[in-house]
């Protein structure tokens, strides 16, 4: 047996079009973006040996392993992914990239000389992990990818046992998993917590800062569902489309909270294995 899932909405960069946004506002929101993602490194998550997921965690690794600076290793690191993203993507997303690349680097060499905001690691975490997230989700909706390596990832073949989702999310826990075994378990808590909401400020501001999603299911066992997802989650869900004759599943729509789609899907799935769910933005 096997679902269907789909998404209108997902985070390799398929957010709303911004072609016609002209050059000086796109520029500008990376530059914000960059800079807002450069003050959670260098002013919260750096000063405790605090390390995220993807080519910025690693450049951090690199960072505080060595008398180098962070925004050094950002750049070189991110560099080889802008040019394999180039290939594919065009010289427009490129120097986008290369743009917002630039002055985040820029932005960490500037901001390390000054000391750290928060002396609690925990509260350093937490809101350095909603600053990087803000500013690469910034940076994101105006055409740049702070962190290169997704974007340029997510163009490569791969086989049927891999996604570019997979490698992406294999790539971030081993950076964690380096980081937690080279600076200790608390550091690594911190790590994890900061990682975690910076993913999810990234999904926030990609999704225009919206809490809720329109969920839409197919399914034969739509009535099953309704009782489930009621008893469960406290959400009532509507028929838009009764069964024909032909034997079509019947459809129900319901809004439910973003950090609640996951427990849709697996009360969903339980109900019926078969059914498609589609979640709208």
């Amino acid at each position: 047996m096997k679902h269907h899932l789909t998404t209108s909405a997902p985070l390799n960069g398929s957010h709303k079009d911004r072609k016609t946004e002209p050059l000086w506002m796109k520029l500008t929101g990376i530059i914000f973006g960059s800079v807002l993602a450069a003050i959670g490194l260098e002013l919260f998550l750096m000063p405790h040996g605090i390390v995220v997921g993807g080519i910025t965690g690693l450049s951090a690794i690199f960072a505080l392993s060595t008398e180098l600076r962070l925004g050094l290793f950002l750049f070189l690191l991110n560099l080889p992914f802008i040019v394999l993203q180039r290939k594919y993507s065009g010289n427009s997303v490129s120097l986008l990239t290369f743009f917002g690349v630039l002055i985040i680097s820029l932005g960490t060499f500037l901001l390390h000389p000054f000391p750290a905001l928060l002396n609690e690691p925990l509260a350093a975490a937490l809101l350095g992990g909603l600053s990087l997230g803000f500013g690469i989700g910034l940076a994101l909706r105006f055409g740049s990818y702070l962190d290169s390596a997704e974007k340029a990832v997510s163009n490569l073949p791969f086989t049927r046992w891999i996604t570019p989702e997979g490698l992406v999310m294999l790539f971030n826990c081993l950076v964690l998993i380096i980081a937690g075994f080279h600076f200790g378990f608390e550091q690594a808590i911190y790590s994890v917590t900061a990682y975690l909401l910076a993913y999810e400020s990234i999904k926030l501001c990609l999704s225009g800062f919206r809490f809720y999603n329109q969920v839409q299911i197919e399914s034969h066992h739509c009535v099953r569902i309704q009782e489930a997802l009621f008893n469960y989650l406290n959400r009532e869900a509507d028929f838009i489309k009764q069964d024909s004759q032909d034997g079509e599943p019947d459809q129900i729509q319901l809004k439910c909270h973003r950090w609640e789609v996951s427990r849709l899907k697996a009360i969903v799935l339980n109900c019926d294995p078969d059914s498609e769910i589609l979640i709208l933005p």
